[in-house]
């Protein structure tokens, strides 16, 4: 029997990685394949009334034109950004987002994460409404989404795109075996086709998970035993804080001690937003600068 408390946790480790990278790789010949506009805004017109249902194509929006932006989603992310907090609310957590509140905003353009918003994108387009399908799992997925939306509220993406490359200014060459664990039932790892994974490459780490393949309940993360774990005999540790205590709870495991990383003092507690979920711009760079201040010094 599986216990309760094992159930909940993967639920939430789900919900959270689904909105954060949506788990699908896009087609190898069109690396950045990550936006779908189910019910597409014209060309030749922008749009002046956005809905965001995500925390970071609202902050792009926010960013390319602020006028644009009639409606956000209820995250913790949302709630502790000052910006936001005179904009119509159309979910809250990982509740599904409220279509009536959305129409009442009367938009002529809804942004949504593919594979968690397709039911309420679709009756939206049942409706009439311009909709737009987004994943990101990858840097390039970031610059794609930044242009496609500047297309559409007719906005110069050139500052923010700038802005990003600034992240990935003065790398540090990483000379050391790194795992990232974002869960411990089931122990979840980012592979090469995540945010994570692609963010850490982007940072030359040598990530042990990078090239593995399984079963895992998400595409971009692999399921690894405490075996394997022990066997891959990371160097650094990269754990990330979904707020169910993992940096505490891996402490009990058996191979904890057992780590070249824990050993040496080289494990770092990463917040969620940044490094799996790219959340916002803020912690996309917060992620950015921690992983620039790790490697510079291992």
């Amino acid at each position: 029997m599986i216990h309760r408390s094992r159930v909940n946790s993967l639920v939430l480790i789900l919900s959270l990685l689904l909105v954060g990278c949506q788990g699908t790789v896009p087609e190898a010949n069109n690396p950045n394949a990550t936006i779908t506009q189910e019910n597409s805004v014209n060309p030749q017109e922008s749009a002046e009334r956005v809905v965001a249902l995500t925390s970071l194509s609202a902050d792009i929006i926010y960013q390319l034109d602020k006028t644009k932006l009639v409606g956000i989603p209820g995250s913790r992310l949302m709630a502790g950004d000052e910006r936001f907090q005179d904009l119509p609310k159309v979910s809250q957590g990982q509740t599904p987002p409220n279509v009536e509140k959305i129409v009442a905003l009367k938009p002529d353009l809804v942004i949504g994460a593919a594979g968690f918003h397709d039911a309420v994108l679709k009756q939206l387009e049942e409706v009439g409404v311009a909709t737009q399908s987004t994943e990101i799992d990858s840097w390039d997925g970031l610059i794609a989404l930044t242009e496609e939306i500047a297309r559409a509220i007719a906005s110069d993406p050139d500052p923010l795109l700038e802005r990003y490359q600034t992240f990935l200014a003065d790398i540090p060459e990483s000379k050391y075996s790194t795992l990232t664990l974002v869960s411990r039932q089931p122990m979840l790892a980012p592979n090469k086709n995540s945010w994570a994974g692609d963010l850490l490459s982007k940072f030359q780490v040598q990530n042990v998970a990078a090239e593995l393949q399984g079963n895992a309940p998400i595409g971009g993360y692999v399921t690894l035993s405490p075996e394997k774990v022990l066997q891959s005999q990371p160097e650094i540790l990269l754990i990330v804080d979904t707020g169910e205590g993992l940096p505490e709870q891996l402490k009990s495991e058996p191979f904890w001690q057992e780590l070249p990383a824990t050993q040496r003092d080289r494990v770092y507690v990463f917040d969620y937003y940044g490094l799996v979920n790219p959340g916002s711009i803020d912690k996309i760079e917060e992620a950015c600068i921690k992983l620039q201040e790790i490697f510079s010094q291992s």
